[in-house]
């Protein structure tokens, strides 16, 4: 018996996750600029590598981005990870140094 629900919880992981995926890929229509997209402008605009604290103080003062958020700098840093796990050659960012990304 214990051998069925292990199946069905199987199934279910590998649906979730396909969901997940496609929906991660569809353009936003609010207009509103993703946290990683205003990372890009403020790296563009400094053309030097820099941390994720800094990062979200340029977007803030900036007003690219907004968030209420406690750890936005630690949210970024993970984003921009699993961006570079994920897509490999085709990540916008690269990690130059111990917390410090720049554009590739």
């Amino acid at each position: 018996m214990s051998k069925s629900s292990k199946k069905s919880t199987t199934k279910g992981k590998g649906t979730k996750a396909k969901a997940t995926a496609s929906k991660a890929k569809a353009p936003k229509a609010s207009g509103k600029v993703s946290q990683l997209d205003a990372a890009v402008q403020v790296l563009k605009t400094k053309g030097e590598a820099m941390n994720c604290k800094a990062m979200v103080d340029a977007m803030l003062e900036k007003g690219l981005w907004k968030t209420g958020g406690k750890t936005p700098a630690a949210t970024l840093y993970s984003a921009i990870l699993r961006e570079i796990t994920t897509k490999g050659s085709e990540a916008r960012f690269k990690k130059t140094d111990r917390g410090q990304f720049t554009l590739k």
